[in-house]
Protein backbone atom coordinates (compact mmCIF):
# COMPACT_ATOMS: atom_id res chain seq x y z
CA UNK A 1 0.00 0.00 0.00
CA UNK A 2 2.81 2.43 0.85
CA UNK A 3 4.37 1.91 -2.57
CA UNK A 4 1.13 2.91 -4.31
CA UNK A 5 0.93 6.01 -2.13
CA UNK A 6 4.52 6.93 -3.03
CA UNK A 7 3.75 6.58 -6.73
CA UNK A 8 0.67 8.75 -6.34
CA UNK A 9 2.63 11.40 -4.44
CA UNK A 10 5.38 11.37 -7.10
CA UNK A 11 2.77 11.79 -9.84
CA UNK A 12 1.17 14.69 -7.96
CA UNK A 13 4.54 16.36 -7.47
CA UNK A 14 5.42 15.90 -11.16
CA UNK A 15 2.09 17.48 -12.14
CA UNK A 16 2.77 20.45 -9.85
CA UNK A 17 6.29 20.77 -11.27
CA UNK A 18 5.03 20.69 -14.88
CA UNK A 19 2.46 23.37 -14.04
CA UNK A 20 5.17 25.48 -12.41
CA UNK A 21 7.47 25.09 -15.43
CA UNK A 22 4.65 26.07 -17.80
CA UNK A 23 4.16 29.29 -15.82
CA UNK A 24 7.93 29.86 -15.68
CA UNK A 25 8.48 29.57 -19.43
CA UNK A 26 8.41 32.65 -21.68
CA UNK A 27 5.18 32.97 -23.65
CA UNK A 28 6.62 31.62 -26.93
CA UNK A 29 7.83 28.44 -25.20
CA UNK A 30 4.58 27.85 -23.31
CA UNK A 31 2.96 27.00 -26.63
CA UNK A 32 5.99 25.17 -28.01
CA UNK A 33 6.08 22.28 -25.52
CA UNK A 34 3.29 19.83 -24.80
CA UNK A 35 2.66 18.50 -21.31
CA UNK A 36 3.97 15.11 -22.49
CA UNK A 37 7.24 16.73 -23.55
CA UNK A 38 7.58 18.49 -20.21
CA UNK A 39 6.97 15.22 -18.35
CA UNK A 40 9.56 13.57 -20.60
CA UNK A 41 12.10 16.32 -19.86
CA UNK A 42 11.48 15.85 -16.13
CA UNK A 43 12.06 12.11 -16.42
CA UNK A 44 15.32 12.65 -18.28
CA UNK A 45 16.36 15.34 -15.82
CA UNK A 46 15.74 12.97 -12.90
CA UNK A 47 17.69 10.31 -14.80
CA UNK A 48 20.58 12.77 -15.09
CA UNK A 49 20.48 13.48 -11.37
CA UNK A 50 20.45 9.75 -10.57
CA UNK A 51 23.33 8.81 -12.89
CA UNK A 52 25.59 11.87 -12.72
CA UNK A 53 26.77 11.41 -9.14
CA UNK A 54 25.27 14.76 -8.18
CA UNK A 55 23.64 13.24 -5.12
CA UNK A 56 27.10 12.22 -3.91
CA UNK A 57 28.61 15.69 -4.42
CA UNK A 58 29.72 17.65 -1.38
CA UNK A 59 27.61 20.81 -0.82
CA UNK A 60 29.31 24.17 -0.42
CA UNK A 61 29.29 26.22 2.80
CA UNK A 62 25.74 27.38 2.06
CA UNK A 63 24.52 23.83 1.50
CA UNK A 64 24.30 24.03 -2.30
CA UNK A 65 25.72 21.67 -4.89
CA UNK A 66 27.09 23.22 -8.08
CA UNK A 67 25.22 21.91 -11.12
CA UNK A 68 26.50 22.57 -14.63
CA UNK A 69 23.29 23.60 -16.38
CA UNK A 70 24.85 23.30 -19.84
CA UNK A 71 25.78 19.71 -19.07
CA UNK A 72 22.24 18.95 -17.93
CA UNK A 73 20.73 20.57 -21.03
CA UNK A 74 23.12 18.70 -23.33
CA UNK A 75 22.19 15.43 -21.62
CA UNK A 76 18.48 16.06 -22.19
CA UNK A 77 18.96 17.12 -25.82
CA UNK A 78 21.12 14.07 -26.64
CA UNK A 79 18.74 11.63 -24.97
CA UNK A 80 15.68 13.18 -26.63
CA UNK A 81 17.33 12.89 -30.03
CA UNK A 82 18.49 9.32 -29.35
CA UNK A 83 14.99 8.30 -28.22
CA UNK A 84 13.35 10.01 -31.24
CA UNK A 85 11.51 12.54 -29.08
CA UNK A 86 12.68 15.38 -31.28
CA UNK A 87 15.40 17.95 -31.74
CA UNK A 88 15.42 20.78 -29.25
CA UNK A 89 17.25 24.08 -28.92
CA UNK A 90 19.69 24.52 -26.04
CA UNK A 91 18.18 27.79 -24.79
CA UNK A 92 14.65 26.34 -24.84
CA UNK A 93 15.60 23.33 -22.72
CA UNK A 94 17.63 25.59 -20.43
CA UNK A 95 14.38 27.36 -19.47
CA UNK A 96 12.80 24.01 -18.63
CA UNK A 97 15.77 23.00 -16.45
CA UNK A 98 15.80 26.37 -14.71
CA UNK A 99 12.05 26.09 -14.10
CA UNK A 100 12.47 22.68 -12.50
CA UNK A 101 15.26 23.99 -10.29
CA UNK A 102 13.18 26.99 -9.23
CA UNK A 103 10.29 24.65 -8.41
CA UNK A 104 12.53 22.33 -6.40
CA UNK A 105 14.09 25.23 -4.52
CA UNK A 106 10.63 26.61 -3.69
CA UNK A 107 9.49 23.20 -2.43
CA UNK A 108 12.50 22.96 -0.10
CA UNK A 109 11.84 26.30 1.59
Amino acid sequence: MAEAEDILMDAEDDAKCVAYIKNYLPQDLKEKFTDDELYYFLDVLYDYYATSGIFDAEPDADGYVDIDLDEVVDFIIKKAKKEDMGTYEHDDILFVVQGEMEYSEQECE
